[in-house]
């Protein structure tokens, strides 16, 4: 199968745009609100949100904070993981966290941001934002209340998402597992044109 773009730039930035117009609509001006982006890709889509949000309020103080799960996973004994950083310098007691990652596959990442964000207080109410959300390979009841794009892939297949700030370019590309390569992606891309 020859890499799928899911979203090119344009569309990439819409998606967010849009998701920053939904999250207004809940949290309005975000006084008891708070983002966190789970590390390692989530932490891209979470600091866009917030950028996007602030443009949008006018608002600088809209806290933001990402959160490492590498030790809270159920299958951190059986890869090599590496931890990331958790900065997180604020108390999210009785805050609405909004938890943020990129992609939303068999929910289990989800699972281990929930028991890792415990230790920084009890939140009134936890929401779920992701860039995709990969509907049908969902191992726990997990869902995400908003979402960028939604898409049906089978478990051969790998979504690959590009940020321009580790890859050049902001793109969604579904891939089969052994074309993850973003060389590869770009290799292909090029003959497409």
């Amino acid at each position: 199968m020859k890499p799928k773009l899911i979203l090119e730039k344009k569309a990439f930035e819409l998606t967010i745009t849009r998701l920053c117009y939904q999250l207004i609509e809940i949290h309005n001006d975000f006084s008891r609100s708070v983002i966190i982006g789970l590390q390692p890709r989530g932490v891209f889509l979470a600091r866009r949100i917030h950028a996007g949000l602030s443009g949008i309020l006018k608002k600088q103080e809209l806290k933001l904070g990402s959160l490492d799960v590498t030790f809270h996973r159920d299958d951190f004994r059986k890869k090599e993981l590496i931890p990331n950083a958790t900065e997180i310098n604020f108390i999210i007691e009785d805050k609405n966290v909004i938890l943020v990652d990129d992609v939303l596959f068999t929910g289990r990442t989800i699972r281990a941001g929930l028991d890792a964000m415990l230790a920084f207080g009890r939140p009134n109410d936890v929401e779920l934002l992701v860039l995709i959300d990969r509907r049908l390979s969902r191992n726990l009841p997990i869902q995400a209340k908003y979402i960028g794009k939604t898409i049906d892939s089978v478990a051969s297949e790998k979504v690959k998402v590009e940020w321009r700030e580790t890859d050049g370019e902001d793109r969604v590309w579904l891939v089969e597992q052994e074309t993850i390569n973003s060389q590869d992606v770009k290799k292909s891309d090029r003959l497409n044109e």
